[in-house]
């Protein structure tokens, strides 16, 4: 048996380094990498019911850990494992797009959020922040929750363009599990913030919203960034 999951083991390693993953079934992704991490064991059937629980390769990713444990021949450290490579990706992703230098673009500065979004699966609020000159000075995560819910985000808005010294910021929030579409909420929050930061010299630009791998601009969407003239 020991010789069999070994000779297995091998041809699923030499398949993928001839031919990549494309051709790969989502639970013999799930397979190669436990492997890793469960080296005397057939990581098959666990692959498989990983995929049956969770329902899809990209939901056993963005599973919690507690979660993945309760699946048979799931330890801690597989379990920890696999949570890094959503992760990862986004990492990848945010290191691989390109510098934005500029808050003018939507494109641009959207494509950045939606990065930063990958596997993201609560509610988060993040900021970016620009110099006079629209160089980018950071962008992070400045709140966990419902944006609407909490004037906690006005707040943090407002201390990070002021620890920053930014002179313009755009905001972004998500929608897990729904679509990028303001909200009649998110209109109000993004006015009464806009507001916020203009008594002290900085312009809001825009509000991302980021749902199903899409992303919506409120400004280039002709959404008022603040009620003041």
């Amino acid at each position: 048996m020991g010789n069999e999951h070994t000779g297995h083991r091998k041809r699923l390693k030499n398949r993928f380094a001839t031919s990549g993953l494309d051709d790969f079934e989502p639970h013999n992704i799930l397979e190669l990498l436990l492997f890793y991490v469960i080296p005397q064991r057939d990581t098959n059937p666990i692959a498989h019911r990983l995929i049956n629980r969770f329902g899809s390769f990209s939901a056993v990713l963005d599973a919690k850990v507690e979660d993945l444990m309760e699946v048979e021949g799931m330890g801690r450290s597989s379990a920890e494992y696999l949570t890094m490579f959503s992760q990862v990706a986004r990492k990848y992703l945010e290191d691989k797009a390109e510098i934005v230098s500029s808050a003018t673009g939507s494109a641009d500065i959207g494509g950045l959020f939606l990065t930063k979004y990958v596997g993201v699966t609560d509610e988060q609020v993040m900021l970016a922040t620009f110099d006079n000159k629209n160089r980018l000075i950071n962008c992070k995560t400045i709140y966990k929750g419902d944006i609407i819910k909490s004037t906690v985000p006005m707040r943090k808005v407002v201390e990070e363009a002021l620890a920053t010294k930014a002179t313009r910021v755009v905001l972004a929030h998500n929608h897990p599990g729904g679509l990028p579409l303001p909200s009649p909420e998110d209109m109000v929050t993004t006015m009464n913030i806009g507001d916020l930061l203009y008594q002290i010299d900085v312009e809001l630009v825009d509000h991302i919203i980021v749902g199903h791998d899409d992303y919506v601009s409120m400004a280039a969407s002709g959404y008022k960034m603040r009620r003041k003239n």
